[in-house]
């Protein structure tokens, strides 16, 4: 839609001098220099409107980037930091690489957008090595701030939307995935968040990002409209964004707050946020969506639920742990007869002796 709004808007100029070169010859550098430079000129200028266009939809009340402003302490800060969070030139560290740790930024400013695209620059990394590192972090659109807890530094049973960044596989051997994990929940104030299964019960959707110590940026990006949520990453450095999740029939409430956390335990890394940029979307709607989407939400839902429950089943025993079990087993039964036939013989051999 930018790309079409900028063409349109140089397309006038662009088309003019392009109809006038024929009127010349370009016989000399300099004359080829100025054409190149004329053209560099008008690309400057869509790009500057393009630039614009971006900003004038940008909700700096809802957003979080360099270098930083308003976000502290003070009365007129609209940023909360928490626990081990700090900031820094570059980024807002939410937790070092250090054990047991949990850091958080939570914004003071309930969200009323109703269609919004959510962009958010990280960046986890640390010395542990490959599933010697944890826990992860998360971004937050939820009832309650500033509360500390066991996922990803922020309470369970929350309720509003998670998204987690899970670097740490838990329950790998259980479940067909690769990690670092990025997955979607909806939290309802009942649902609890279980780490043993990566929140593989309560998961709405999720993809693979290879997001830790990557050495291009890491972004992921979190649209939503018409009850619609898609969840995408860009950590290739291809520029390019992938689908990860599409979620649709998720309805949430308004007057939620934004946040991010992390938290650390036995393994740690460094989690850190570059940018959390919140675009409002400019969406129409028909009359039947409008009549559809006037149903206030108080509580957060899905439609038809039943769609993303996942039975879980416990770990199996593999083949060659079911060899050493049996082997084992026979063994001790062996080693248990033995004892018997030992003590039986002792015992019969008593027996004789009482009768001399």
């Amino acid at each position: 839609m930018v790309a079409a709004v900028v063409t349109k808007s140089n397309l006038g100029r662009m088309t003019s001098f392009w109809c006038l070169r024929p009127m010349f010859h370009f016989k000399t550098v300099r004359e080829l220099t100025c054409l190149f430079v004329a053209v560099c000129v008008l690309m400057s200028q869509s790009l500057a409107e393009e630039q614009e266009f971006l900003e004038e939809f940008l909700k700096r009340e809802y957003s979080l980037s360099k270098p930083y402003r308003g976000l502290g302490f003070s009365s007129s800060s609209q940023w909360d930091l928490m626990g081990t969070a700090v900031v820094t030139p570059d980024h807002v560290r939410l937790t070092p690489d250090q054990q047991s740790r949990q850091g958080a930024v939570w914004s003071r400013i309930p969200f009323f957008v109703r269609d919004w695209e959510l962009k958010v620059h990280f960046k986890i990394h640390g010395q542990g090595k490959k599933n010697l590192n944890g826990d992860g972090m998360a971004i937050w659109l939820t009832r309650d701030r500033m509360q500390n807890g066991p996922v990803f530094g922020n309470m369970n049973q929350f309720v509003g939307l998670g998204i987690f960044v899970d670097t740490y596989p838990n329950a790998d051997k259980s479940h067909d995935r690769a990690f670092p994990y990025v997955s979607v929940m909806l939290g309802n104030g009942s649902l609890s968040y279980d780490h043993d299964y990566d929140g593989r019960h309560t998961e709405l959707g999720g993809c693979t990002a290879m997001t830790r110590n990557a050495i291009y940026d890491t972004f992921l990006m979190v649209r939503y409209s018409k009850n619609r949520l898609t969840l995408l990453v860009d950590v290739d450095g291809k520029q390019e964004w992938k689908d990860c999740a599409d979620i649709t029939g998720l309805r949430l409430p308004t007057g939620y707050f934004l946040g991010a956390s992390s938290a650390t335990g036995d393994l740690s890394d460094n989690h850190d946020i570059i940018s959390m940029k919140l675009y409002q979307l400019t969406v129409e709607r028909s009359p039947e969506e409008e009549e559809e989407e006037e149903e206030e939400v108080t509580i957060p839902r899905v439609d038809n639920m039943e769609q993303f429950e996942v039975e879980v089943q416990e770990e199996g025993m593999g083949g060659v742990q079911f060899f050493f079990t049996v082997l084992f087993s026979v063994l001790g039964l062996g080693v248990l007869a033995v004892v018997g036939l030992v003590v039986y013989g002792r015992w019969k051999e008593n027996r004789r002796k009482r009768f001399y």
